[in-house]
């Protein structure tokens, strides 16, 4: 079964759909798994393997060919939308022993295209950190190396991919939880756009900071798992219909794009020197491939100041009530959050709505020229577990755990589908990501000229999946 296990999503639903290997065969395999590698990562805290085998029997019975786009594949569910009848903490106390009732329409809609969800991944509480580290389970580990960090907040998924106990993960992203744990560990993180994966809305119809997304060790397999993500549902009203070609197929297109940008830091965040030379070589690969590409990014002056608004109006909306009632169990970083979205005034609000407009405003004009717009997924290196989140880069001090994100927080606002796709190592040995963005709603561009630079860079199989610590 360790052979099962290095094989890509893609190759295994394909034994799925021919019978050469069976759902509960995968579980078998991922729980042996488990109990080898996560007592070292801390990837997947809550485990649900008997709910997972009862769906596959259910799975079974019908036939081969009707059993949804994943067949039977296993997945696991970020602990932070439920999961009907196991654990949904979202990593804090308050919720230490919440069962969850009901699914979130995207369990539902995994479920219904065949997923089989065998365990949660961990985050920090509410999402809320740049370290996937929590006072109910603990920090999980970066398995390029346990005494750096896997970031967060999608750490857990990124985590339980690279070092195999999962094939492909469910993730979310607001400020880069997507993006950035697959920089860390190794990985493909894909937050898509604005309404391509519905959720069950709370606190706010319209929320769109954060988005939910896939997650694999490659390009193809991360465009399988949004496939079966994707689609309009009636609970969401934001949500897009699925596109008449899927994901997949339009990702296996490769797609030579014409013209890419490429931007060292966007004009707004330091970046490590070391970083900058390894995604600038990355981006230059595209111009062996016949792409011209050009050294240029859209103005994003106001990034900074306007995601702190809206993401502390987005917290206030959502857990004011919390901390009315539950102050003293809530992290500081949580509490600050809260706070900061109360004292807002109506005049930030609306300055910072309008600072969205113009950026989008100005994006859309820069994708006139540019089909692909990269970047550094983070701007350093996997940092120390111990620390919270990345103090200092090339000199400048960062006052909280926000600010050295803006390179995946700029694109968040200006609405379009990004990705990081494994790229490269530090001198350290550690994985570096380049962050891929297309306009809004081109998806399926993303995925083809990611899916042609993957090929080219040629690092599929690089995982720790070998390393000592993972066997």
């Amino acid at each position: 079964m360790h052979e099962l296990i290095r094989q890509t999503a893609c190759s295994v639903v394909e034994k799925l759909r021919n019978g050469e290997v069976s759902p509960p065969e995968l579980l078998d395999a991922l729980e042996q798994r488990i109990g080898q590698v996560d007592g070292k990562l801390n990837a997947l805290p809550i485990l649900c393997f008997d709910r997972a085998r009862t769906h596959a029997r259910t799975l079974m019975e019908r036939p081969t060919g009707a059993r949804g786009l994943l067949a039977g594949l296993p997945v696991p569910i970020k602990d932070l939308i439920d999961v009907a009848g196991t654990r949904n903490t979202q990593g804090s106390p308050i919720f230490r022993n919440k069962i969850a009732e009901t699914s979130d329409i995207l369990v539902e809609r995994i479920e219904q295209n065949g997923g089989v969800v065998y365990a949660r991944s961990n985050t920090p509480e509410f999402g809320a950190g740049a370290n996937t580290v929590n006072e109910l389970f603990g920090a999980t580990l970066n398995p390029w190396n346990p005494a750096r960090s896997a970031a967060g907040s999608s750490g857990g998924a990124a985590v339980a991919i690279a070092a195999g106990m999962a094939w492909v993960a469910h993730g979310s992203d607001m400020g880069g939880s997507l993006r950035n744990p697959a920089s860390f560990c190794g990985v493909v993180g894909l937050r898509p756009s604005l309404g391509r994966v519905a959720r069950t809305p709370k606190s706010k119809i319209d929320r769109n900071l954060g988005i939910h997304g896939p997650m694999a060790r490659n390009v193809e397999d991360v465009a399988l798992l949004l496939d079966a993500m994707s689609g309009e549902h009636p609970a969401d009203p934001l949500s897009l219909p699925a596109p008449a070609e899927s994901f997949l197929t339009t990702t296996r297109t490769a797609k030579r794009p014409r013209r890419v940008a490429y931007s060292a830091d966007l004009g707004i965040t330091p970046v490590d020197p070391q970083i900058v030379e390894i995604t600038r070589g990355a981006a230059a690969r595209f111009v062996e491939l016949g792409v011209i590409v050009e050294e240029a990014h859209p103005d994003l002056r106001e990034a900074q100041e306007c995601f702190h608004v809206l993401r502390a109006f987005d917290f206030a909306i959502s857990k004011a009530a919390l901390l009315r009632s539950h102050r003293d169990l809530l992290k500081p970083d949580v509490v600050w959050n809260i706070e900061e979205g109360l004292k807002l005034s109506i005049e930030q609000l609306e300055r910072a709505e309008e600072q969205r407009v113009a950026m989008v405003v100005r994006v859309l004009k820069f994708f006139e020229k540019y089909d692909l717009l990269l970047t550094p997924a983070t701007i350093v290196e996997p940092f120390p577990v111990a620390n919270s989140h990345v103090m200092e880069c090339d000199g400048r001090q960062f006052e909280n755990y926000v600010d050295w994100v803006a390179i995946a927080f700029a694109i968040t606002l200006v609405c379009c589908p990004a990705m990081s796709l494994p790229c490269g190592f530090t001198s350290s040995g550690l994985p570096v990501g380049l962050q891929m963005v297309a306009p809004p709603r081109a998806d399926g561009q993303l995925l083809a000229g990611a899916k042609l630079l993957e090929d080219s860079l040629g690092l599929l199989g690089s995982t720790p999946i070998d390393l000592g610590l993972a066997t």
